[in-house]
């Protein structure tokens, strides 16, 4: 089944890259001006990573992005899941944090730019607050909703046998909201990366959004293209070690419980 679905995933993306030909180079239905050829693209791309664009090599670019992706997701994470986890067991904890949280809840991240630069500048440390703000939340609904889901006879079961809170939370709640949790840090992820390459179109020097900043002002459609698909991959991989932590993680959490 693997097999099969990895040469279906090949075998369109090959079909994307055979229709690029046509509607660009065989066929140039769509003009060169407002979409590149697979050819410029990969002088393009050759460009960037041999001379370097926009003040910097495409590895160095794309190694700013992720370094900020990780340690606004790491933040986020750390931050939000165990919020989540004392809303959803702890009725009193979640009706003083609640409103707040309900209240800057439908705040657009990008919304935070202005008053993240205010405080912090123009540096780094002001687009991992507007990126963390942008994980944070699905972080936050996802472990309340996974805590919520749990059967409450298994949490009353383990208060009626004695269980200390710690390890109430550590061997039933943690593990049965595992799943929710899980799925918030896939929400959580995405939404890093597309709040990154806004993030980076204000004040960055360096840096993805940056990249795709200039080639906009230079008019260079290549470039741009080059820019996206490096957050694409980037987004990708990202995606693929969680799901592999995500594996390793809920399979010892099966184990644990049995």
């Amino acid at each position: 089944m693997r097999s099969r679905k990895t040469i279906i995933g090949l075998g369109a993306i090959l079909g994307v890259v055979v229709l690029w030909f046509a509607l660009t180079r065989w066929f140039s239905i769509i003009p060169v001006g407002r979409f590149p050829t697979p050819a410029a693209f990969w002088e393009a791309l050759k460009q960037i990573e041999l001379k370097g664009y926009a003040g910097s090599l495409l590895h160095e670019h794309a190694w700013h992005s992720l370094r900020l992706i990780i340690i606004s997701f790491i933040v986020a994470v750390g931050t939000g899941v165990p919020l989540g986890l004392l809303m959803g067991w702890n009725r009193k904890a979640e009706a003083l944090i609640n409103p707040v949280f309900t209240l800057i809840r439908p705040i657009p991240p990008l919304a935070w730019i202005p008053l993240a630069i205010l405080w912090l500048g123009l540096g780094d440390a002001a687009k991992v607050m507007v990126i963390w703000f942008a994980a944070f939340v699905p972080s936050v609904i996802n472990a309340h909703a996974g805590v919520r889901n749990i059967d409450k006879s298994v949490i009353e079961a383990a208060r009626m046998l004695g269980t200390p809170p710690l390890r109430l939370v550590m061997e039933v709640i943690l593990p049965g909201a595992l799943p929710m949790i899980f799925t918030g840090l896939r929400l959580s992820l995405q939404a890093s990366w597309t709040t990154l390459v806004a993030a980076e179109l204000v004040g960055a020097l360096v840096g993805i959004g940056f990249v795709l900043n200039v080639a906009q002002q230079d008019i260079y459609p290549a470039m741009i293209l080059v820019g996206m698909l490096t957050a694409g991959v980037l987004g990708w991989f990202t995606t693929f070690v969680l799901g592999l932590v995500e594996k390793s993680v809920l399979s010892w959490s099966v184990r644990g419980r049995a």
